[in-house]
């Protein structure tokens, strides 16, 4: 390696970077070098970029960050910490064992900053890479695959259990977590160079996240979110209500069979435990269990580890969905006591069988939960999808096999939909908290917590308080606190989108295809319908659910029929008074986290929305602006051409209708704005690889196909045509306006949305 080479002028850290990396032989399309955010890492090395390092102490406390985030995020910290000042050739050799302690703390904010101040413990390395000796040094230390090991505790041990698993996919919980004989975390066999051994005797300091520390399969099998203390604690108030409605002279058990480590019980008082009955099903959740409440609670399912029938990292006796644990006789000699008032305080495990697969729901299929004893129980008193949740199990055997009186009650965790649309409990409503899943590992959405009396009653509206939680005090999750934000009514719905479906059969309708989810012609895939063509058939609509999960799929609109058949055909003497059902789809739900499991899409209004002209109106021009519109242009498999007509290009039947209305200024705005999208579209034309001049283009097509762009070297987005990018984009700000002012306050009042 030549001095002059090494003694480049770089005016940028990426371009130093890149040429150092090149230089050296570390190819980065073969090895996965920038990890974490990191400047680099290569094998045991890691690396900080500088232009020009005029304080060591800033950019080693900068790289100190870096391996604190690689801990956590579950990366090996390599020994070598390489800051390299690029224009001066000179590299800082620093050994990330002399900072253990540095390494792990938490740090906040970007490793950048607040670097100040930082003492240098031990003096570096100092290598001249420009000459040939230097270089050689450099090199060698390439090779070097030395890392400090680390300390596992509630920081990283989710990173190392993720990286456990990943690695080791048919590994169990126990071959990771297991107390007793060891487990990867107290015996280090596929970590033993870079973490040391846990030596506590229990797992009780990751409490909170056990449920984050399950293997694959067991996270299907059970489906289960932990508690926040925060939520735990506001739902302990609920509790003491229920105790209100004990009857004088009267014994109490308060029953929870899905305890996990007991993270509702934490907030109980020593005098409320004392009346308190425990179990789970997940084995080292159990032993956790044992250890926090064990002499403090009336009783635990099984009452010792000896009494554990171990099953597959399961305790076979304490499935609460079996016939031996309805008749767990410890249990039972509280229900069949008519002086002892029972009192259910739960958060089930959530999961839908035969759900579309998803990262934030613990959807599940073929779990064996399907197959208990009662499931089948349940099937026989219930029809329809109440019976597919999990949770649902545990709701519908609550009411049936514990509560007996009315002055019985149920404190329940749940999503609102076992009874806004499930009807599957109609209960006295004593009170209601909405808190948000975010703070159970899930993804932000609104969880409920109900007191529920076991008095019948049929309610139509129910009113809660929504509660979230301010996490800025955060790791440490006992210290988060409880923030009110406003009331809520909820409304009961009876009557899917789906009832509004128009399924009229024409005469003369033939043999047409289907396709998939992006609007393109189906290959490859099951077809579940006999697809129709017909020159009046302009779409086909699908708006299933009550729900808005799975929005995409589960509400949309394409230009002939998806392949699984979930919809109806849009006709051209039907289209506009249906297309409302796709508006409703629409609602933008993820604004409020509170919003996305509350509001449910419905048809209780029935048809009386179609009377209003300008509702219509509003709908059918949202229709043809939005990209969540995939109707496109394309020549299907069948030679036939299927025009777009679902569009305001020019010479398509929506040109025409929008012709018949008189528009308001915001939809000659709108109008105004799609023209620009246009006129840019045609411009560009001779430059784009997919346009094609016989298509009719809505905005989905284009965004899709027309659109086009890359990434820069810093992993920015360019697009390739940025004034019709723009154009788009403000389209999309535009309309998203008219829709919440034109829209969204008519599928309420006509009950789309409830």
């Amino acid at each position: 390696m030549s001095k002059k080479t090494s003694n480049k002028i770089f005016t940028t850290e990426r371009e130093g970077q890149l040429h150092f990396f090149h230089n050296f032989g570390i190819n980065l399309d073969e090895n996965d070098v920038l990890i974490a955010n990191t400047d680099g890492v290569y094998k045991g090395n890691i690396f900080e970029f500088k232009p020009n390092i005029n304080n060591t102490q800033q950019v080693l406390f900068q790289a100190i960050k870096y391996c604190s985030r690689l801990r956590i995020t579950g990366h090996p910290v390599p020994k070598n910490i390489l800051l390299v000042s690029l224009n001066q050739s000179k590299m800082y050799i620093f050994d990330s064992g002399d900072y253990f302690g540095e390494i792990h703390e938490i740090y906040y904010g970007g490793a950048s900053k607040n670097n100040d101040g930082f003492a240098i413990k031990n003096q570096p390395i100092e290598i001249d890479y420009s000459m040939s000796i230097g270089a050689d040094k450099v090199l060698k230390l390439l090779k070097e695959n030395n890392y400090t090991k680390i300390r596992i505790n509630e920081d990283c041990i989710v990173g190392w259990a993720e990286k456990f698993y990943r690695e080791n996919p048919t590994a169990k919980k126990g071959d990771f977590l297991d107390d007793k004989d060891g487990g990867e975390i107290r015996k280090p066999i596929k970590f033993k160079d870079y973490i040391l051994p846990f030596k506590e005797k229990t797992n009780i300091k990751f409490k909170y996240l056990m449920d984050k520390l399950n293997d694959n399969l067991i996270k299907k099998e059970l489906g289960a979110f932990f508690t926040p203390p925060a939520y735990a604690k506001k739902s302990a108030e609920l509790v003491r209500k229920a105790i209100k409605l004990v009857p004088k002279d009267n014994d109490y058990i308060i029953l929870d069979r899905c305890a996990g480590t007991g993270s509702l019980e934490s907030e109980l008082s020593d005098k409320e435990l004392e009346h308190t009955i425990v179990s789970t099903y997940e084995y080292y959740e159990y032993k956790v269990l044992l250890e926090r409440f064990n002499g403090r609670v009336r009783h635990i399912i099984p009452p010792t580890d000896d009494n554990v029938e171990f099953s597959a990292g399961f305790v076979a006796n304490a499935d609460a969905l079996s016939e031996d644990f309805v008749n767990n006789e410890i249990i039972k000699q509280y229900i069949d006591n008519p002086k002892c008032t029972v009192i259910l305080f739960e958060n089930p495990p959530y999961a839908e069988a035969g759900a579309i697969q998803t990262n934030e729901a613990r959807t599940v299929r073929g779990a064996s939960w399907k197959k208990s004893f009662i499931a089948e129980k349940m099937k026989n008193e219930i029809k329809g999808v109440a019976k597919n949740d999990l949770a649902n199990l545990f709701i519908w055997s609550g009411f049936e096999k514990y509560l007996r009186y009315e002055t019985d009650s149920y404190v329940l965790f749940s999503p609102v939909k076992y009874f806004k649309s499930q009807n599957l409990v109609n209960k006295v409503f004593k009170k209601g908290f909405i808190f948000n899943r975010k703070y159970f590992h899930a993804g932000a959405s609104a969880l409920s917590c109900v007191l529920w009396n076991n008095k019948d009653n049929k309610q139509e509206v129910f009113d809660f308080e929504i509660y979230d939680i301010d996490d800025k005090k955060t790791p440490k999750q006992d210290d988060d606190e409880i923030i009110f934000l406003n009331n809520l009514k909820l409304n009961k719905v009876h009557n899917l989108l789906s009832d509004l479906y128009d399924k009229r059969p024409s005469s003369n309708d033939e043999k047409g295809i289907t396709i998939g989810y992006d609007g393109k012609e189906s290959k490859d895939v099951k077809i579940r319908i006999s697809p129709l063509y017909n020159e009046n058939i302009i779409g086909y609509l699908v708006a299933q659910s009550f729900s808005f999960e799975n929005p995409r799929m589960l509400s949309n609109l394409f230009r002939t029929a998806i392949y699984n058949g979930n919809g109806f055909y849009l006709r051209s003497d039907n289209y506009l008074e249906k297309l409302p059902l796709f508006a409703a789809g629409k609602y933008p739900i993820e604004e409020k986290w509170y919003e996305n499991g509350t509001i449910f899409k419905s048809s209780d209004g029935g048809d009386k929305y179609t009377k209003d002209k300008d509702f219509l109106k509003s709908c059918f021009i949202f229709t043809c602006l939005s990209r969540y519109n995939k109707c496109v242009s394309f020549t299907g498999s069948d030679k036939r051409f299927y025009k777009n007509e679902l569009c305001f290009d020019n010479d398509t039947l929506a040109i025409e209708q929008l012709g018949k209305f008189k528009l308001n200024g915001a939809e000659r705005e709108l109008i105004k704005i799609w023209e620009s999208v246009l006129t840019e579209v045609k411009k560009e034309a001779k430059n784009m690889k997919k346009y094609d001049k016989k298509f009719k283009y809505g905005p989905y097509q284009i965004e899709m196909e027309l659109n086009t762009s890359d990434k820069d070297e810093n992993n920015k987005i360019i697009y390739d045509y940025p004034t019709l990018n723009g154009e788009l984009e403000n389209l999309k700000k535009k309309l998203k306006a008219y829709y919440a002012k034109y829209i969204t306050p008519k599928l309420f009042e006509y009950e789309l949305l409830k």
